[in-house]
């Protein structure tokens, strides 16, 4: 099956094209990061512009770059931006009808967490997963952060997720309040390089027998803990504060997948969202994946953030396309007769 899929939930606009034979011979991501730099997060309005600008020229470079014809278009339904999804929405219809081909619906997140599948390689089919099924997946994102499990028929059990804020918006508010730019949370961990992660005692929301997250407390016990301290002292301990805020997001998360395999016996840990390029926690959860006897499936950097391949390789299984409203919008006469 060959497969076109575009992806523009937030503010990366991407384009990919799957062939189940050969991978991806065309997958590219047009990143927005440096026009919503300035203003210290993605602004939903300059989003939807990038997007309307950014498709057509990514189209075109499929086109140049791999003319074949897909079987089916497959793009992102949400969880999203409104503005980016609808962006999203009129260039799959569009193509749809200009290629004659169905358009499927792919659930933003269960592209997340299929991605750590493509640590096997560019085309892993059904049955290379089965060795690896029942699966524990943990997802983490600037919007999510969640556990989940994957079922030996592909079902997706959630076993945990966050109450308020994810980790990645965690780690992305910590860095704003140490003074770093966005994106905070790989200017965090940069910082974290040079500190002591043991050096301030941030709290933890629940302890791992609580199948939840939590991270506002977190943010909260910074902003007072940088209040009780002068600049000069900030400027000269901002190492070790970057550390063990870093330290209590990630002892949190993989406290929580340790509980998690006492819970759910599974054959394999996964990771996956665009926090998972954290090395921290990649080399936590491979100590803990070890210790447990399980192979670590890691989604590759590459697929970590949002991107066209991971919906893609998603809408490969069938449990996992939506069907697509063909006409979202109220068919309107063509006179007035």
């Amino acid at each position: 099956m060959k497969i076109l899929a575009l992806e523009s939930s937030c503010d990366d606009t991407a384009v990919a094209f799957w062939d189940s034979e050969r991978g991806f011979p065309f997958e590219e991501i047009s990143s927005q990061v440096l026009r919503h730099r300035p203003f210290g997060g993605v602004v939903p309005e300059l989003a939807v512009r990038e997007h309307l600008e950014r498709f057509p020229q990514l189209l075109n470079r499929w086109r140049e770059t791999c003319p074949e014809e897909p079987d089916a278009i497959a793009v992102t339904v949400g969880p999203g931006l409104a503005g980016g999804l609808a962006m999203g929405f009129a260039a799959a219809r569009s193509l749809g009808i200009l290629l004659d081909r169905e358009v499927f619906g792919v659930n933003h997140l269960h592209g997340h967490i299929l991605s750590a599948f493509l640590s096997l390689g560019p085309c892993p089919r059904a049955g290379d997963l089965e060795p690896l099924l029942p699966h524990l997946g943990l997802l983490v994102s600037g919007g999510n952060s969640m556990l989940l499990s994957i079922g030996s028929d592909l079902s997706l059990n959630l076993l945990a997720k966050t109450v308020d804020d994810a980790a990645g918006e965690a780690l992305d508010k910590g860095a704003k309040m140490l003074g770093l730019p966005y994106p905070g949370g790989v200017e965090i961990e940069r910082l974290a390089r040079t500190g002591d992660r043991h050096a301030f005692p941030f709290p933890r929301a629940f302890p791992p027998s609580i199948m939840k997250f939590s991270f506002s407390g977190l943010k909260t016990s910074l902003r007072y803990r940088l209040a009780k301290m002068s600049p000069e002292e900030i400027q000269k301990r901002r190492a070790d504060l970057g550390a063990s805020y870093q330290w209590a997001v990630v002892e949190a998360l993989v406290g929580k997948v340790d509980h998690g395999l006492r819970l759910f016996p599974a054959k394999s840990l996964g990771l996956s969202g665009g926090v998972s390029q954290n090395s921290l926690l990649r080399g936590e959860m491979a100590r803990l994946a070890e210790e447990n006897g399980l192979p670590l499936l890691a989604a590759p950097k590459r697929y970590c953030g949002d991107n066209a391949s991971m919906i893609a390789f998603a809408a490969s299984f069938p449990q996992f396309r939506q069907p697509y409203p063909q006409d979202i919008f109220p068919k309107m006469p063509l006179t007035n007769k």
